[in-house]
């Protein structure tokens, strides 16, 4: 894979990571639309969830070696701690997937999450090791164990491994709302290829998702100030 410079390759996926509550892992840049998604002409929806909606929140790849590189990095993280705060306010999960590979190795610095997005004891953090933030992390078990039917998704990189999230939540049945200001990708130095700029690249996104119609889902684009969050039962409990 091409990349530009100060943005690495993700890693072939791995055998199946199963989850871990250890805290605190990499992205990249991905194609646009899936085919078969039909644009839609509407407006977002309300900033609420709805009625029966149980929210969990997705903090992707928010990394030293990531967050070091990427494009608003400082709001980015400010936006996403923000979101988290609300989440556990409202006691809606927070999950924290961790990209490990060959540069992002499990205990270094660089794989850490960023000290601002650091997990907080009731959280759950995943590690990963392709774009997809479900293939072979437990994530869809842990989401449908606690009821939960939408998916809060920030974190890096725009592009890579958030637009794929994004996407398998939709094709597993769950409402994405995509946080506006809470994703982002990395800087693109000069002679890095034919790249769209980072600010291109998120306002074609959140472009791409408002106007996303997606068979008997709900998907939303949201600013982090916009985002409420609904609490899951988990099934079978009181």
């Amino acid at each position: 894979m091409t990349v530009p410079a100060g943005r690495r390759p993700e890693t072939d996926p791995g055998a199946g990571a199963e989850p871990t509550a250890r805290p605190d892992a990499g992205a990249e840049p991905t194609a646009g639309p899936d085919a078969g998604a039909e644009p839609t002409a509407g407006p977002d929806a309300g900033a609420e969830p709805t009625s029966g909606t149980a929210s969990a929140l997705l903090v992707i790849d928010m990394q030293n070696a990531l967050v070091a590189i990427a494009h608003r990095a400082s709001a980015t993280v400010a936006a996403i701690a923000g979101l988290q705060a609300r989440a556990r306010a409202a006691g809606a999960p927070v999950i924290l997937l961790q990209q490990q590979d060959g540069e992002l190795e499990p205990g270094t610095d660089a794989w850490r999450i960023v000290p601002e997005l650091a997990p907080a004891p009731a959280d759950t953090v995943l590690p990963k090791t392709a774009p997809d933030g479900f293939l072979g992390t437990g994530l869809d078990t842990v989401l449908r164990d606690r009821g939960i039917t939408e998916v809060v998704v920030s974190g890096f990189a725009t592009e890579i491994c958030v637009e794929s999230t994004a996407r398998q939540a939709l094709s597993r049945g769950y409402d994405v709302v995509l946080v506006s200001d809470g994703h982002t990708t990395s800087v693109r130095p000069d002679g890095s290829g034919q790249y769209a700029a980072p600010e291109a690249s998120v306002a074609h996104h959140n472009e791409i998702y408002r106007n996303l119609r997606f068979p008997g889902r709900r998907v939303r684009v949201l600013p982090a100030a916009e985002v409420g969050f609904r609490r899951g039962d988990v099934p079978g409990t009181p």
